[in-house]
């Protein structure tokens, strides 16, 4: 599929229109909208069977549904795993809601910037004790904010788990789709990675998963943590 130029190209109109629809805002996980492709919530899906984290750090919660998809997948594996979200801004309703599910036993949350020095700190003393630590970044998708999430939150990343940069799609779409953002391309998840990837090399972009999904908002995004 990798190969099949004419199969790619069918792929990222398809992805334009799905964004210009809010295609992946139409799903739930467990009754909470997950905002995420159901291709890459079957993709977190292998990655966090395949690498068993027993922490999953998420910069962005908004209604939960990612938090609630992670807490999940770490009770089927049945170890003693949580969930740490973080977010500017917790919305009340957004707050009950996640706190009355089911999975909230395994979801700690922090309000606050995700970059910044306190709230990094924050997050770095619940992954002191932790063996397999996995990181999602999903929030502001500007270069300055993810490349800072990238310099704070990667460390903690274990050997063997994945750092996953979200919305990386941005740099591949046309800049009049994202005219009320403060990002675009050329300033994204994506130009950040790539960015983070020239002086650090614990990481490597595993090109299996992007080549099986095509359809992902999450080129480039699948980071592999291959060092400690």
């Amino acid at each position: 599929m990798a190969g099949d130029t004419e199969y790619q190209k069918v792929s990222s109109d398809w992805m334009t229109k799905a964004t210009v629809h809010k295609y992946p805002y139409g799903f739930r996980w467990m009754g909470r909208p997950i905002i995420q492709l159901p291709q890459d919530i079957i993709a977190m899906q292998e990655v966090i069977w395949q690498t068993q984290p027993d922490l999953i750090i998420e910069t962005g919660i908004a209604h939960g549904g990612s938090l609630i998809f992670n807490a999940s997948m770490l009770e089927l594996l049945g170890n003693d795993g949580r969930v740490l979200g973080i977010d500017i801004d917790i919305r009340a309703h957004n707050r009950a809601a996640i706190e009355s599910h089911p999975m909230s036993k395994r979801i700690d949350m922090i309000e606050g910037s995700s970059i910044d020095q306190s709230v990094a700190d924050q997050v770095k003393a619940a992954a002191q004790d932790r063996e397999r630590v996995m990181v999602v970044l999903d929030s502001n998708h500007t270069h300055e904010h993810v490349l800072r999430e990238l310099d704070l939150y990667s460390p903690l990343v274990t050997k063997g788990c994945y750092l996953l940069v979200f919305d990386s799609l941005i740099e591949d779409l046309a800049p009049d789709l994202f005219k009320d953002r403060p990002w675009g391309p050329g300033n994204n998840p994506k130009t950040a990675a790539w960015e983070f990837l020239k002086s650090n090399d614990r990481f490597v972009i595993d090109q299996d998963v992007e080549q099986r999904l095509l359809l992902t908002v999450a080129p480039d995004g699948y980071l592999r943590c291959v060092k400690d």
